[in-house]
């Protein structure tokens, strides 16, 4: 059975890994609001006889803002995707690999510094990766989506208006026209 040192030893790469996720998560580009706002002062500070200056730093704080809403809309239409990601066919596979890769990392000599700690991490993969690959395919069942759907209203029954009062001015007719 391997030491505590011999442990924390091999515990030095999954541990490199998360502080390289965890700075990866946390670096950011500069502050192009900031930068827009100080050209802006210095767009003020150039006299008004140097007309080419003042152009071109116009023109440099019109791209800048053309850049911002870009990557506003980027950022977006990322977020959209990651909030609908309801899982798929890869989280399968990444699940089957980490099981693969704990088995053959099982078969590697137990007395390696590191083999405890990266058996430990492989098993915690696996089991994010089975829980992710089991929400994917629960959300492609078809329980899942009778049970998420709201039961079929009776015929006749019409649905609540989201406007109060407005029922006084139309009839069964209209309402069953437009709002259901």
């Amino acid at each position: 059975m391997p030491g505590l040192a011999e442990i924390a030893l091999g515990a030095a790469p999954i541990a490199g890994g998360v502080l390289l996720g965890a700075v990866a998560g946390n670096l950011h580009g500069p502050d192009v609001r900031a930068v827009i706002k100080a050209d802006l002062d210095l767009l003020d500070r150039i006299p008004d006889d140097q007309f080419q200056r003042r152009a071109a730093v116009s023109r440099v704080i019109g791209q800048r803002i053309d850049d911002l809403i870009a990557a506003g809309d980027r950022g977006r239409e990322l977020r959209q995707a990651a909030m609908g990601y309801k899982g798929n066919w890869r989280d399968i596979v990444v699940f089957v690999c980490t099981v693969l890769f704990t088995i053959v990392w099982w078969h590697i000599d137990h007395h390696r510094t590191n083999w405890l700690v990266m058996f430990i991490a492989l098993i915690l993969v696996s089991v994010i990766a089975g829980a992710y690959a089991l929400r994917g395919l629960a959300a492609r069942s078809p329980t899942y989506y009778a049970a998420s759907s709201p039961p079929p209203r009776p015929y006749g029954i019409p649905r609540r208006n989201s406007r109060p009062g407005i029922e006084m001015f139309m009839t069964n007719h209209q309402e069953r026209n437009y709002f259901s």
